[in-house]
């Protein structure tokens, strides 16, 4: 079972930075995908990025293209969210998650092994 804990949400101004992190323990993670998701208030959970186990490929929403940058080390068992000109419609709970594969990763998911989340809030 893959154990994902989130880190480095917070607050901060429109057009700065974050990076949330994702430490992982319990499974061989270089065998895992790994997705990045948020909810907001009252919305759906929506996928943000996903990327492969060896890093290879990273997809992105389109919210979010050119903007966040999905990246992954699997020598320490973390993926990372690099997180630019944030804006307020960012504001939300951004979650983890993993899914093992065989062959082709469908990185919209669905997902098994998911984290507690981390907020983000992004103040006009």
């Amino acid at each position: 079972q893959l154990q994902l804990v989130e880190s480095g949400g917070g607050l901060v101004q429109a057009g700065g930075s974050l990076r949330l992190s994702c430490a992982a323990s319990g499974g061989t993670f270089s065998t895992y995908g790994l997705g990045w998701f948020r909810q907001a208030p009252g919305k759906d959970r929506e996928i943000v990025a996903g990327i492969s186990r060896n890093g290879g490929e990273a997809n992105y929403a389109d919210s979010v293209k050119g903007r966040f940058t999905i990246s992954r080390d699997n020598a320490k068992n973390t993926v990372y969210l690099q997180m630019n000109n944030l804006k307020p419609e960012d504001t939300a709970v951004y979650f983890c998650a993993g899914k093992w594969y065989s062959t082709i990763y469908y990185w919209r998911g669905p997902y098994n092994f998911w984290g507690q989340g981390t907020q983000v809030t992004v103040s006009s």
